[in-house]
């Protein structure tokens, strides 16, 4: 197995995953429908399923940034990060993804977004306050992976579909 393997298998549970949600909520709406009598009912669930596929592949990363409550890194407040960040996709062959900061004391990091190109990596406050350049570079390193692997789509439209949006 390598890598593009591992892009494919990861592309292919992504499509899976929500042809699935889609096949489960036209079921719910169907039963729903001839429960209650109304075949309106399944005509929004399957409104309401197409949404959520395309909203979730889509709008997903702006999702995930908005319920971190994440901001924009700039160069000059997280100058570590960013180097960090803009010499390993150099290296790894990958576009410079958008990076984030989310206020949080815990340290945490995660990789969100469709594509390479629409990638985006978030670090909590916490975890910049307590890593050094090279224990950053791990990180950045290992969030860089999620995108080169996309496997960063397959999470985020999990947690996009089981979250709630009201949250």
């Amino acid at each position: 197995m390598n890598l593009y393997t591992h892009q494919d298998s990861n592309i292919w549970k992504t499509w899976i995953l929500m042809a699935l949600f889609f096949v489960i909520v036209i079921i719910l709406g169907w039963f729903l429908s001839i429960f209650y009598g109304n075949t309106s009912i399944l005509v929004v669930a399957v409104l309401l399923a197409i949404f959520m596929n395309v909203f979730s592949y889509w709008f997903s990363d702006k999702i995930v940034l908005a319920l971190h409550k994440a901001k924009p890194a700039t160069r000059q407040e997280s100058f570590d990060l960013w180097n960090a960040a803009e010499n390993l996709s150099i290296t790894a062959g990958l576009p410079m993804p958008r990076l984030y900061v989310v206020d949080d004391a815990v340290p945490n990091a995660f990789a969100t977004g469709r594509d390479k190109k629409h990638a985006v990596v978030a670090v909590t406050t916490g975890l910049l306050r307590i890593l050094d350049k090279n224990e950053l570079e791990g990180v950045v390193a290992h969030e860089l992976s999620h995108i080169g692997n996309r496997d960063m789509l397959l999470s985020t439209v999990v947690v996009v579909m089981v979250s709630r949006p009201w949250s």
